[in-house]
């Protein structure tokens, strides 16, 4: 008998618990990049990698972390899902870049150079005016590229993203976020953006969060496996995969804290509104992990081989991560 498709999950930020991650064995998910902070501050961010610590010490029988590439295989061999950490924001680091070689050495694979607003690295897609990569940022891009921390651009503004990729001598990524031309979200982006992406050889991760799709909750399967198709014909199938966003079982404060943090007094609603301020309405065919045969099964219909399809499911991630995650030989 063949083994099951391997597949990867390029984000999730979930509340979570052993119930999840056996929701991730029953669906076949092999490797999950999971968000470790948003704000959070450098001693915070420590605070969640031990956390982190003990839910590997706890659940050691269903999951496993990921420090380079090849422990994904290792995980998948051994039967456990592999769980490789990230940030959604670049406040791990504060403005200190002899960090961003601590955080790698400690876990943390990948890295956002801003979160919607303007950072210390980078200007955020929230933003009235696109500022560009900084002074700092220019720095923290070349030790990232040093130490083998992936540059992840989901939630930056458009000049900001193309100069990280222009900067960046290794591939730059954007782990969850789909095509403007699908759906005109300020999160989504323009075929330049896509374009770059695919020329510098990085990766874009399918979001499957109903703010960023084309009849929000209500987008079929056929629908999103179209949009994969489409994009697929802009980027080459080599550059794509998944990058979910699923939020389990996470509590509205939780998504209060995504989008305001510490800097707003007022609440800001991010893509939903004051009439639409919860978490939107999971889709049906992807209520939680257990669903992601329905993705393989969708992109079957929508034609894809099986080559294809298991480089869309997990083999793109597990790529991308041996071109951009290991440290730069000297």
């Amino acid at each position: 008998m063949s083994k099951p498709m391997l597949t990867v999950d390029g984000l999730q930020y979930s509340n979570w618990s052993r119930e999840i991650f056996q929701q991730m064995h029953e669906g076949g998910v092999n490797a999950v990049h999971a968000t470790l902070v948003y704000h959070e501050t450098t001693r915070e961010t420590l605070s969640r990698l031990g956390e982190w610590n003990r839910r590997f010490e706890q659940h050691h029988d269903l999951i496993m972390p990921v420090h380079e590439p090849g422990d994904i295989e290792q995980a998948r061999a051994a039967g456990k899902v592999g769980i490789f950490l990230g940030a959604q924001n670049c406040s791990p680091i504060e403005d200190d870049i002899d960090m961003v070689a601590v955080m790698r050495r400690l876990g943390l694979m990948i890295m956002q150079l801003t979160y919607n607003n303007q950072s210390l690295l980078a200007c955020g897609c929230y933003e009235s005016e696109d500022s560009g990569i900084t002074r700092f940022g220019r720095q923290v891009i070349r030790e990232m590229n040093r130490v083998g921390m992936v540059i992840d651009m989901s939630h930056s503004a458009e000049r900001s993203t193309l100069e990280a990729i222009e900067l960046s001598e290794r591939p730059v990524i954007i782990s969850h976020a789909n095509p403007e031309f699908f759906h005109p979200a300020k999160r989504n982006k323009s075929n330049r953006v896509l374009a770059a992406i695919a020329e510098c050889d990085g990766l874009l991760g399918f979001s499957a969060y109903p703010f960023h799709l084309k009849d929000g909750p209500d987008c079929t399967l056929e629908t999103y496996c179209d949009m994969i198709a489409r994009t697929v014909d802009l980027m080459g199938i080599e550059h794509v995969g998944l990058g979910t966003d699923l939020c389990q079982d996470q509590p509205v404060s939780v998504l209060e804290w995504m989008r305001n943090g510490r800097w707003s007094k007022e609440m800001d609603y991010g893509e939903g509104s004051a009439s639409n301020a919860g978490w939107p309405r999971p889709l049906t065919w992807l209520r939680d992990s257990r669903d992601f045969p329905n993705l393989i099964a969708g992109l079957r219909q929508r034609g894809f081989d099986e080559a294809e399809v298991e480089r869309i499911m997990g083999r793109n991630w597990v790529a991308l991560l041996e071109r951009a995650a290991t440290p730069a030989t000297a």
